[in-house]
């Protein structure tokens, strides 16, 4: 059975923000990764694809300048956004992947942080990415890739995670492939030391959230008997929790 589309609007929106929250140095971080594939003139206008509650859109105006325009179909998503402090070089718009409302050339740089797994259709953003870049721009696309992914390690309290996953996510030739259609190639693939939480206690009170889209596909039951077992597994300490992983940047030009 083909998966629902995730609505943002239902919950999402509002445990998103402190669930997937990044600390200032991650951040810093990521923003010197985009910066080595980026020009180094300023400003640089830049399209946030997916903005979601605005996780990267002010860091991008204040490290490159801006314009920064941050695109998420989700209104609750894009309130939250709006909501917290931002520049005047930021913008957030109504809009989703096949109808970007932006301008032609409008802009240097396309982010996708976790983002593109969810565009229903692909081909079609693919068209819209590359008619808002101006010729030489970079797509940065942070991904998450089902050929790649070797299993989170909360799957195994959740086993229909790892066929939600399979289904949620393309394979890297798939993503290049449909770039490749409308002119965009791979230029690096970049695996990034990322931390994902300071402990392995906030690892699991991050985890409750339910902040992960995955587990929007699985059922009350799932969650509840999941979190249970994870719960038995940490207090018998049979639980070892990664810290910090790589994640995958597919740079596309």
């Amino acid at each position: 059975m083909a998966l629902q589309s995730v609505d943002y609007d239902h919950r999402q929106h509002s445990v998103y923000a402190k669930a997937r929250a990044l600390d200032p140095d991650m951040l810093s971080q990521w923003m010197d990764v985009f910066a080595g594939f980026l020009a180094a003139r300023r400003p640089l206008p830049i399209l946030d694809l997916g903005s979601g509650t605005g996780r990267f859109t002010p860091a991008l105006a204040e490290r490159f300048g801006g314009p920064v325009y941050g695109v998420e179909p989700s209104d609750n998503m894009r309130h939250v956004a709006e909501g917290q402090p931002h520049g005047e070089a930021v913008r957030y718009l109504a809009g989703h992947a096949a109808a970007i409302p932006l301008a032609d050339h409008a802009v240097e740089a396309v982010l996708m942080f976790l983002s593109f797994h969810h565009f229903p259709d692909r081909a079609a953003a693919a068209r819209e990415i590359a008619r808002v870049l101006r010729p030489g721009g970079r797509v940065l696309l942070r991904g998450v890739f089902s050929d790649r992914q070797p299993g989170e390690w909360w799957n195994p309290f959740f086993p229909r995670l790892d066929e939600i996953g399979a289904q949620m996510f393309p394979t890297l030739p798939d993503v290049t492939r449909v770039f490749a259609e409308v002119g965009l190639r791979p230029l690096d693939l970049v695996e990034v030391e990322e931390r994902y939480a300071a402990s392995e206690a906030e690892a699991v009170e991050r985890l409750k959230l339910k902040g992960i889209s995955t587990f929007e596909h699985l059922t009350e039951r799932e969650i509840t008997e999941g979190f249970a077992q994870l719960d038995a597994a940490l207090a018998a300490g049979r639980l070892r929790i990664p810290l910090t992983g790589r994640s995958d940047l597919l740079v596309l030009g």
